[in-house]
């Protein structure tokens, strides 16, 4: 059983992924490929000059990965509740075990309304539904959280990223069983 599940892996999901890896957290990221990131350009992203969509992406799947995070390229279709934890299945018929799942599918929501998990009018131009979240990521079903465009947040991509590391910090917490905090130090 995998401790994080992350269920969309364009900026949210990738930083979520990469914070819990680098937490030493079994994680799985499962990606359909068909995130709205691949189709920007971006020069409003702090510490880049500027990146194609599909570069920052693949940048960032590399770098869950660096840290052991599992990436998948699937289409999740269910996640119901299964012991301790959630079983994810996936349109190819793969199924996958976790304790937590964070939902970072842009702008859809028909998995997380279909698991039960409460959605609530979106605020972005363009974004209709979003899930309902507190200010952590919770859902409404413990054990579900939910980070970037899903969960409300701007759509800005540097935003969404943002979200997905404050999110995974927050699950990396819960199961630790205190407060998570990760730095880095520069290296002479």
């Amino acid at each position: 059983m995998y401790e994080v599940a992350v269920i969309g892996a364009g900026p949210a999901g990738a930083s979520a992924a990469l914070f819990t890896a680098k937490a030493g957290k079994h994680t799985l990221l499962i990606d359909n490929d068909k995130g709205m990131t691949r189709r920007g350009w971006y020069e409003n992203y702090y510490g880049i000059e500027q990146v194609g969509g599909p570069e920052l992406v693949e940048t960032g799947h590399k770098q869950a990965q660096k840290f052991g995070a599992e990436l998948v390229r699937e289409q999740a279709v269910s996640i119901e509740q299964s012991g301790e934890g959630f079983k994810i299945d996936t349109e190819s018929g793969a199924s996958y075990e976790a304790k937590h799942v964070i939902l970072a599918t842009g702008a859809l929501t028909d998995l997380a309304a279909k698991s039960g998990v409460e959605t609530t009018d979106g605020t972005e131009p363009r974004i209709k539904t979003v899930v309902a979240v507190d200010a952590a990521g919770r859902t409404n079903i413990a054990g579900i959280w939910a980070a970037g465009t899903v969960a409300g947040v701007s759509v800005h991509a540097v935003i969404t990223a943002g979200d997905g590391a404050k999110t995974a910090v927050n699950v990396i917490s819960e199961l630790n069983g205190e407060r998570y905090v990760d730095h880095d130090l520069l290296q002479k």
